[in-house]
């Protein structure tokens, strides 16, 4: 059966369909989003709950418990941790991949109403929404303004600028960074109310009466009906200062006898500053599957506008646009595609030194290639680093039907054949070699799609991209390639002496390569002996070669996280901070700077963080980030009393717990105790330790606090309650939201508290006024008693039990397994039975990936013998065509160890590629030999006939394979670090297995040929 006779007989059909895949593909390449790498969404939801006032530990007992209680009977929740801290709740459900996020989303709904009845009465109903840990913000634009107050810029930040950002395609949520919202604040003299015989109830009162929104109807009058009005004409400091809260000796007590009324911020306990001004800063997150490079166009597109309505004193700079890394690391991808298109080429060129024969091959690239952006297109895939390096390692490999096609049909013509004849023979010759080839090569991915988890979503684009891209090529091959050698391929002699030097001497390598393939055939023993020699190694070196997970790329933006003392006042902590701000920003790398004080990722606050974001330099005039973390880490190691984590961002962030570092190890336990003195313990453990960094612990158990301590007699005989003493002090020192203010635009908060200066001296506490039933009014101290303690800054749950995340990096040079290994080892030596040790976040996921990663190689063998089977119909052949695979392992791991880079998901990908491109090796030479014993050979002739005649071939192909992927070996360009492993993997594999092949594969078929003649034997014996 000639599956090529039709397209070779019809030209211009043929034609036409290819020209029409081509043109598809080109219109479809236009309209493909483009990302950096695939979209990888984690279904997760978070719960956030405020109660104002309320400390860690009542927030962990009273909302996260009853809430975690609730949501664990929600289906397919893979992780649920929480995090208390003064006056918030975070909780944070991670659900399994293939959970609904929709779905679940109403499922958590459900079980936030049925908790409602167990949380504090009085708290704000608890808000849901969705994120996606692998996402971080697209871009970060800072406000800033000379003149104008902060909080009018706040409000500009929110209505002119978040508002309208929000508003635009594929944006999910813009986080703001320093928000200063205006909101009134009342500040009460414990004093002068004790001394008016007034409490701080008494004020709140009054306030909330005088400030009533309440509708007021309609009057129906005898002619026409009236709509009733009666607004509050009250709207700033001055207005609330006036209300009347009592009548005292006759005259009015006015809030403003008993303290003062303020215009303030709502939230005073943060800050952010741009390159060391004060500034709004805004974070923006696009939305699951939105085009990075688009959406940040669109926003760039609407700032002119922005700009042109802002007050002149109004500066809006854009601090750092990821999709700026996208475009230039796509730039580099494209460059190296076509680097490697024109190295393809020009490996055709050398070995066939015939003008049309390379033009008739380098035709199959464009089509085919076009074809899988038009397939890409139809799938809702995306144009990201890793479909383009799928695309790129393709142009290796595509080509090499094409070249096996072009090769057989020249030699047929070398016999004396017509064009037309010698195209129809060599096709149907070579017609089923082909197919086998791109089966079993597409077949290679097929494992890669029925991969579940994380990696499984990341590459799932990779390996279709590349499985289209190599069933279009053989298609193309057997289609417009042996019609275009029945029209215009020629037999010509290399006509220049650079063509006849190259011929020389391969054909002086060809007989030397005969010659030492017999000699192999009289050592059989020897060269099966040294096949198991290479499986060896292969194996020793898999547990020698440093692993990683995901490979870290230089986007021009590093983190820093900041960990002041407990107990830290903020006025200090702001000091500290743009101190630290002002020592990073003279590093030279440094080119733009984002300072937080009060608050950290993701927009969480707290008492003593802070938070920086680093916009690096261009690449051409700076070390790497690492290099310029590693001289940052230096300088900050040298300020007493913080800890500064720096952090170069992760291509994906996986895991939902929010962490300082890359890799985190967490302590379960019911026994808070228990866990409290073991995680004190793991964290000298961990800190020893040589392989890892940045030991930090989120367990911080030093903040100050003032207990105070109710005298159950005393408060009995006063009439005073429990509930009565807790209210007085929320409304004295929680900043109570007691009433609003209700704008054109916007509503803000009317908060009260005790004076600023009062609460300078502790033992203010004691003088606030409570309301007895029998003497009026009396001081707290009479009532109870106030100690100093200390206590947890933030309370944590993991998997609803008291947990505690300890999260360091890796040390230069460290391995991933061996630190993990070593980390979990120093930990379980000191964990007590009812204490429970994890790996967390991306720790965890690699720890699944050293399970899956091998599996899945094992799977992809597996598939690749039954395809090859099948196509065979023999068992023994298979066999003999994977021989390659150890060696191929073997030279991957060998190169990897000797350019000292890790074996990550990205090389291990290209290693499982390597399965597909090694065996047709094999396969050209088993098909030929086969084709020779059927004709009469011997196995031993066969082969070694086989091998001489697809020595050209077999060579063309492996080089132009080694020479597009060599461009990505290099690495070089933006994001060239991440893809570097892939190509240094599967360059050092080809080129290992390429020659190793040539002897080993011969001699296991003559073997195989050998051990069936003596089963035949047996059988015909006892038949």
């Amino acid at each position: 059966m000639n599956l090529s006779r039709l397209f070779i007989e019809r030209p211009v059909a043929t034609l036409m369909l290819v020209l029409a895949m081509a043109l598809f593909g080109a219109i479809a390449y236009k309209q493909l989003p483009v990302n950096d790498l695939p979209q990888v969404d984690f279904p997760t939801l978070r719960i956030s709950a405020a109660l104002p006032g309320a400390n860690p530990e009542t927030m962990a007992n009273t909302v996260a418990t009853p809430l975690e209680r609730q949501l664990a009977t929600v289906a397919g929740i893979e992780s649920m941790s929480s995090q208390s801290g003064q006056g918030s709740t975070s909780i944070t459900l991670q659900f399994e991949l293939g959970r609904d996020i929709d779905a679940a989303a109403q499922d958590v709904q459900t079980a936030i109403a049925q908790a409602a009845r167990n949380l504090p009465q009085g708290m704000d109903p608890p808000q849901l929404r969705k994120i996606n840990p692998a996402d971080s913000p697209i871009l970060y634009l800072a406000l800033s303004a000379d003149r104008l107050p902060l909080t009018e810029l706040d409000a500009i930040a929110d209505s002119r600028v978040a508002q309208k950002l929000s508003g635009l395609s594929g944006v999910a949520q813009v986080l703001v960074f320093g928000s200063q919202k205006s909101a009134l604040r009342l500040y009460l003299d414990p004093a002068k109310l004790q001394q008016r015989g007034l409490t701080f109830a008494d004020v709140v009162t009054a306030v909330q009466a005088a400030n009533a929104n309440l509708p007021s109807g309609t009057l129906d009058g005898a002619s026409r009906a009236y709509t009733v009005k009666a607004p509050v004409a009250l709207a700033n400091a001055a207005d609330f200062g006036d209300i009347i809260v009592a009548y005292h000796d006759g005259t009015a007590l006015r809030v403003k006898d008993l303290g003062r009324a303020e215009d303030g911020v709502e939230d005073d306990k943060r800050k952010t500053w741009y390159n060391g001004t004060r500034a709004i800063v805004l974070a923006v997150q696009r939305q699951p599957g939105a085009n990075t490079v688009a959406v940040a166009d669109r926003i760039r597109a609407m700032l002119p506008q922005i700009e042109a309505e802002l007050p002149d004193s109004v500066r809006l700079q854009v601090h750092f646009d990821r999709s700026r890394f996208v475009k230039d690391s796509l730039h580099e991808v494209n460059f190296t595609l076509l680097l490697a298109l024109g190295l393809v080429i020009l490996v055709i060129s050398a070995f066939l030194h015939n003008v049309r024969a390379t033009l008739i091959a380098a035709l199959v690239l464009p089509s085919s290639l076009l074809g899988t952006f038009a397939f890409m297109h139809l799938l809702g895939y995306s144009l990201n680093n890793l479909s383009l390096m799928a695309i790129t390692l393709a142009i290796g490999f595509v080509v090499d039907d094409a070249v096996v096609v072009i090769e057989n049909i020249a030699r047929h013509m070398e016999m004396g054949k017509p064009r037309m004849q010698a195209a129809l023979d060599g096709a149907q010759e070579i017609g089923f070699t082909v197919l086998s080839m791109t089966i079993s090569l597409a077949a290679v991915f097929l494992p890669i799609l029925f991969m579940g988890g994380m990696i499984g979503r990341l590459f799932q684009e990779f390996a279709v991209s590349i499985g289209i891209a190599v069933l279009l090529s053989g298609v193309v091959a057997l289609t417009l390639t042996p019609m275009l050698c029945a029209r215009g391929l020629v037999n010509q002699p290399p006509d220049n002496r650079l063509s006849r030097l190259f011929d020389a001497g391969f054909n002086r390598f060809r007989d030397f390569y005969g010659d030492t393939l017999r000699a192999s055939m009289r050592h059989r023993g020897s060269m099966l002996l040294l096949s198991a020699a290479v499986l060896a190694a292969m194996l020793w070196l898999a547990g020698h070669v440093k692993q990683g997970f995901i490979p870290r790329v230089d986007s021009g933006m590093i983190f820093a996280s900041v960990q002041y003392p407990e107990g830290i006042p903020f006025d200090e902590l702001s000091q500290r901070q743009q101190a630290l701000a002002a020592l990073v920003q003279k590093h030279p790398a440094v080119e733009g700077l984002m300072s937080s004080a009060g608050q950290g990722g993701g927009g969480g606050t707290g008492g003593n963080i802070g938070r920086l974001v680093i916009r690096l330099a261009p690449r051409n005039t700076r070390k790497s980030a690492d290099g310029v973390i590693d001289e940052l880490r230096a300088v900050t190691r040298k300020i007493s009393g913080i800890n500064v984590t720096f952090q170069n961002p992760a291509s994906i962030n996986v895991g939902a717990l929010s962490s300082s570092s890359d890799y985190q190890l967490t302590l379960i336990s019911g026994d808070f105790e228990a866990l409290k003195a073991t995680s004190a313990e793991v964290e000298k453990r961990l800190e020893a330790l040589p392989q890892i960094e940045d030991v930090d612990s989120n367990l911080e158990l030093r903040n100050p606090e003032l207990r105070v301590t109710l005298d159950p007699l005393e408060a009995a005989r006063l009439g005073i309650t429990a509930q009565q003493v807790q209210q007085t002090l929320y409304d004295a020192l929680g900043g109570r939201r007691i009433s609003e203010i209700y704008g054109t635009s916007d509503q803000y908060v009317v908060s009260v508290k005790a004076l600023p200066e009062a609460q300078l001296d502790p033992a203010v506490i004691g003088q606030l006024p409570l309301k007895t039933s029998t003497v009026g009014i009396t001081r707290l101290d009479a009532v109870a008693r106030v100690e100093p303690g200390v206590g947890p800054i933030a309370v944590y749950h993991y998997g609803q039990q008291p947990a505690v995340t300890l999260s360091f990096n890796l040390a230069p040079g460290a391995s991933l397994d061996a630190a993990l290994a070593a980390a979990y080892d120093a930990a379980s030596e000191v964990v007590p039975p009812e204490v429970a040790l994890e790996f967390t976040g991306a720790a965890q996921k690699f720890q699944e990936s050293t399970v899956q990663l091998p599996l899945l190689l094992l799977f992809t063998v597996v598939i690749i013998y039954m395809v090859l089977a099948v196509l065979y119909e023999h068992l023994g052949h298979p066999l003999t065509i994977l021989t390659a695979l150890p060696l191929a392992g073997f030279g991957a791991l060998l190169v990897l160890l000797l350019a000292n880079d890790e074996l990550n998901i990205f090389s291990f990908v290209g290693i499982i590629l390597l399965v597909g491109l090694v065996k047709k090796n094999g396969i050209m030479m088993i098909d030929f030999a086969l084709a020779r014993q059927r004709a009469g050979m011997s196995a031993e002739d066969a082969i070694v006939e086989a091998c001489l005649v697809r020595l050209r071939p077999i060579m063309m192909t492996t080089f132009a394979a080694i020479f597009a992927t060599l461009p990505i070996a290099v690495g070089f360009g933006a994001g060239g670090e991440a893809r570097r492993p892939l190509g240094i993997a599967v360059v050092g594999g080809l080129f290992f297995s390429q020659f190793l092949t040539l002897y080993i594969t011969p001699t296991f078929y003559v073997s195989m040929a050998r051990v069936e003649a003596g089963l035949r034997r047996w059988r015909a014996r006892f038949a």
